[in-house]
């Protein structure tokens, strides 16, 4: 059975790990390999290594960054099937879905690779006599990225490309539950020119965790996450002097007002709902029905949830299983929950029949939701949809802001007077109008509001390039050659 190393110095670690996790096919239920865990020497070997190759890394030029990230750009492009091939053998998700996250990935890859223009910095002339002062970003050090299982070629995406072009060096801790694809990319980005050290991999659970968030040579955090492990990362992350940036958990809601296309409302419901098994962050996961129109979208989500067929992602299925059986179980047991609680079974992903022993769980839609529910005021992370019915858009966007997560919202409606009313009240990170994943492009910045975000900054564009450069202003004076002589008084104004 192969085992998966770690990735230091630009090559497979030979070491031998005395702890070992196993990776999974989750449309099989069998263990497709064994991964090694980080023990705290592990991580100290990362970061000396990370270390070593800062001093180069952050004097290379901006154009030797570029042309590496160019390289690597087309690389990936290349293997688009191999690295989305990885991530369904171990995620699960459809080869569609994979296939997807890659390309989002590539766009910031992409957007970094314009990054001379945004590390320019600012210059005024002669704010004093013969004096100039200007402005620079600078590179960090050695940068973590702690990703999610979710996904495991995407959200490394989100940051090592800007960490990289900005002359950091790079140590990513993926999920030890899919670790294939990220090993792929690092192969990739070797092959694109990318010297030793500067990219690095390390698997592992919470010794290797905790062992990136207090070693004093990792200089910043970056992690995506459930809310509980990102307050986490970030208290831990910021007591020990590092900069952090832990995006967390989400309940995102779909607002349909009654003058919504309920055609293309429902259809939303149906993508942004059970799409990758609701197991993303942006995932629709509380539909806020105003009334009068709960009934037909419900019948109309239903006719269209009823021609899904759950299955292997290889074999043509439209959704595939569940990460693993911990987490399948998990889920099954909030639509137990949620039928305790009062919430009515509109259809149950617990009574989905597919061949084969995988972690399976089909879309399952709740009526009659109550916002004291579980189902509502947790995150489930997989194929169930809430209905949650109101009298008006007050009470709808009442409920939104009421809601401990902050992540993505999105409205439904051919008002545009509503629309724009919606997008200046709701206290959410971000906001979809007829979208429902309001997942912004890369040159725009990725993360949410309350406690789906921890830090001050989100992922990739502007917000993402200062995350990791810190600025700093010259004050300079060049004397004329000819006036010469000293003076030990202050500039004068002329």
């Amino acid at each position: 059975m192969e085992t998966i190393s770690h990735w230091i110095n630009n090559q497979l670690s030979t070491e031998k790990s005395e702890r070992t996790g196993d990776v999974y096919n989750p449309a099989t239920g069998q263990v497709s390999a064994k991964v090694n865990f980080a023990t705290t020497a592990t991580i100290d070997a990362a970061v000396d290594v990370a270390t070593k190759a800062f001093e180069t890394w952050r004097h290379s030029s901006l154009t030797k960054r570029t042309q590496v990230l160019f390289a690597f750009r087309e690389l990936v492009n290349q293997n688009k099937e191999q690295i989305a091939a990885l991530i369904t053998k171990e995620h699960g998700k459809v080869l569609s879905d994979a296939f997807g996250e890659v390309t989002r990935g590539l766009e910031v890859v992409e957007f970094a690779c314009g990054i001379p223009h945004l590390l320019k910095g600012g210059f005024s002339e002669e704010v004093s006599t013969g004096v100039d002062v200007y402005s620079i970003r600078q590179p960090l050090g050695p940068v973590a990225v702690i990703s999610p299982f979710n996904f495991p070629a995407m959200v490394p995406m989100w940051f090592f490309p800007i960490a990289i072009a900005c002359g950091n060096t790079v140590i990513v801790k993926p999920s030890e539950k899919d670790p294939s694809a990220i090993m792929f990319v690092a192969q990739l980005l070797k092959d694109a020119g990318l010297p030793d050290g500067v990219f690095n991999v390390v698997h592992g659970d919470k010794v290797a965790v905790d062992a990136l968030l207090t070693h004093p040579g990792i200089k910043s955090v970056s992690f995506v996450g459930s809310t509980p492990i990102a307050k986490y990362v970030y208290e831990t992350g910021t007591k020990a002097g590092k900069r952090v940036q832990a995006l967390g958990g989400a309940k995102n809601h779909m607002i349909v007002l009654p003058d919504a296309d309920l055609e293309l409302a429902a259809d939303a419901a149906i993508n942004a709902g059970f799409g990758s098994a609701g197991e993303r962050c942006m995932a629709i996961s509380a539909i806020v029905a105003v009334e009068p129109i709960a009934d037909k979208l419900i019948e109309k989500i239903t006719q269209r949830a009823n021609k899904i067929k759950t299955g292997d992602g290889t074999k043509g299925a439209d959704m595939g299983p569940l990460v693993t059986k911990v987490h399948r179980d998990k889920v099954a047991s909030y639509i137990a929950a949620g039928e305790k609680e009062g919430a009515k079974i509109v259809f149950d992903g617990r009574k989905v029949e597919v061949d084969g022993e995988g972690f399976w769980l089909g879309p399952t839609l709740f009526d009659q939701v109550k916002p004291s529910m579980s189902i509502y005021q947790e995150e489930i992370f997989g194929p169930v949809l809430s209905v949650i019915r109101v009298k008006s858009y007050d009470e709808a966007l009442k409920l939104v802001n009421n809601h401990q997560y902050g992540n993505g919202t999105a409205i439904f409606t051919n008002d545009g007077g509503a629309a724009r009313r919606f997008q200046n009240e709701v206290e959410v990170g971000m906001v979809g109008i007829n979208v429902p994943i309001p997942v912004p492009m890369a040159y725009f910045s990725f993360g949410g509001w309350k406690n789906s975000l921890f830090g001050d900054s989100h992922a990739h564009g502007t917000e993402g390039v200062h995350f990791f450069t810190r600025g700093k202003v010259v004050t300079s004076r060049w004397l004329d050659p000819s006036h010469g002589g000293i003076n030990l008084g202050f500039p004068q104004n002329t």
